[in-house]
């Protein structure tokens, strides 16, 4: 039997790949690298172009004040001085009387904003009531009143309620807020209502659905109220100007303007010891919840 002759193979043009690669739209490795090495470049400058005035700052805080502002910058301080350290952290107003009082502040304005703001985004988000989204906008809406007008009527509040000039002005104002409730509760409403519908089938309590639930669940939500709430507490100047008087109460912000003398005369250097002595436990909260921090921007990337 005569075997049926096979069909010539079609010869593979050299570019006939990169043609195909092109129309489909894909990528080639070479590109690819090429893409990344530019985008690289680009995240590189612009991260080095934040981080050059805070390291003018630390350059600056280990110079002499007559070097601070000699052009042009010397990034290597010569000689190193720290006189402005020393000054800063065993002086006549050291600077851990002000940062102890900032880090109380701070963690119970935290843990309050955390757990009415959760407790606020649990009703709005999972909770059927009349009047629910309503209400939530009204409560929203209370974003637009300037912060400056409430400094008065607290003040006035305060001082009938005798904790005018004591910590408690500050950490009061900072545990009910609009935005930390907004935050969580848009987080919530990600979470599959199944989770929780199922828990109740079985015999679980809102407060059980909200605690053993959601809360886990919301870790990376959470992670960044705490780090917002810290910061914006930390960098607080306006209401500690207005409330406090006693400077054993002062907090970092109005603290290092006890570095400055009565003319409005100061010393850079000193300053500049202070600044950087302020970022310290902001860093360490950052680095404690990064991870959770970069979690919850990737599940919000991932959203859209």
């Amino acid at each position: 039997m005569a075997s049926t002759p096979l069909a010539p193979a079609t010869p593979r043009l050299p570019g006939s790949r990169a043609r195909r690669t092109r129309r489909s739209g894909g990528v080639t490795p070479r590109s690819t690298q090429v893409r990344w090495i530019v985008v690289s470049i680009v995240v590189w400058a612009v991260a080095l172009l934040f981080l050059m005035p805070f390291a003018w700052m630390l350059v600056s805080s280990l110079k002499r004040d007559i070097d601070v502002f000699r052009l042009p910058i010397r990034w290597i301080p010569d000689p190193i001085s720290w006189a402005s350290y020393e000054k800063i952290w065993t002086g006549p107003y050291p600077i851990t009387r002000y940062m102890g009082n900032s880090v109380l502040v701070a963690i119970a304005r935290v843990i309050g904003e955390v757990l009415t703001a959760s407790l606020a985004a649990y009703a709005f988000a999972r909770m059927e009531f009349r009047f629910r989204n309503v209400i939530f906008v009204l409560y929203l809406a209370t974003m637009v009143i300037p912060h400056q007008m409430l400094l008065v009527p607290r003040f006035i509040l305060y001082r009938q309620l005798h904790i005018y000039d004591t910590l408690w002005a500050l950490i009061l104002p900072g545990i009910f807020t609009v935005f930390g409730t907004f935050l969580l509760r848009q987080f919530f409403l990600s979470i599959p209502k199944d989770l929780t519908d199922a828990a109740k089938l079985d015999g679980a309590s809102e407060f059980q659905c909200y605690s053993q639930i959601v809360m886990p669940l919301a870790k990376p939500a959470i992670a960044s109220l705490c780090i917002l709430a810290f910061v914006w507490s930390w960098n607080d100047y306006e209401t500690p100007l207005v409330m406090l008087t006693t400077e054993s109460n002062f907090t970092i912000p109005l603290g290092l303007t006890r570095y400055m003398d009565e003319g409005g005369g100061f010393s850079p250097s000193l300053i500049m010891a202070g600044a950087v002595s302020s970022i310290i436990p902001v860093f360490a909260v950052f680095l404690v919840l990064q991870r959770q921090f970069i979690a919850a921007l990737a599940r919000s990337g991932l959203k859209g």
